[in-house]
């Protein structure tokens, strides 16, 4: 007898309240002119840096996204010349052992074989280049202020 109570109780939940339920439609132009924190996180319009935040903020910004990759690359550099410049003096130091027999003219050969590609290939994603480089240009161009603040940070970070 328990057991059915339990049975009727939970069918109950299951079923709707009322066949017509109503859902409150949102506009969001509305929600974010009476909720001001909307309007700082995501701005008020969708145009350059320049004219959602002040010049402090976006050297601010600039600078410390600039300070973080600048320290990156720095950290990712070292490791990868170590491991480069480690790898090709072990390499050496067995070529002069006698462990490994290197032919240079065949490395030659394939490097050379690798340039002609590799300049057959820079001729075709020229425009795609050029494109991206127009793009950044004009990123810089209205955002000056953001751009100098994440070049004086990155500076800075290669340098910490």
């Amino acid at each position: 007898m328990a057991d059915r109570k339990e049975d009727d109780i939970l069918s109950e939940k299951d079923e709707p309240e009322s066949e017509d339920e109503t859902y409150e439609v949102v506009d969001l132009t509305e929600y974010a002119r009476r909720h001001q924190w909307w309007s700082m996180v995501f701005g008020n319009n969708s145009g350059p840096l320049a004219e959602k935040y002040s010049v402090t903020t976006q050297i601010v910004m600039g600078g410390v996204t600039g300070w973080c990759a600048g320290y990156l690359f720095q950290r990712v550099g070292k490791i990868a010349a170590t491991a480069i410049g480690g790898g090709f003096l072990l390499l050496q130091i067995a070529n002069h052992s006698g462990y490994v027999q290197v032919d240079w003219k065949k490395v030659e050969k394939d490097v050379n074989k690798a340039k002609k590609h590799l300049k057959k290939r820079t001729k075709q994603a020229a425009p795609e280049i050029n494109s991206f480089f127009e793009e950044a240009t004009e990123f810089v161009k209205k955002n000056i202020v953001l751009s100098s603040g994440f070049v004086g940070g990155f500076l800075l970070g290669l340098a910490s």
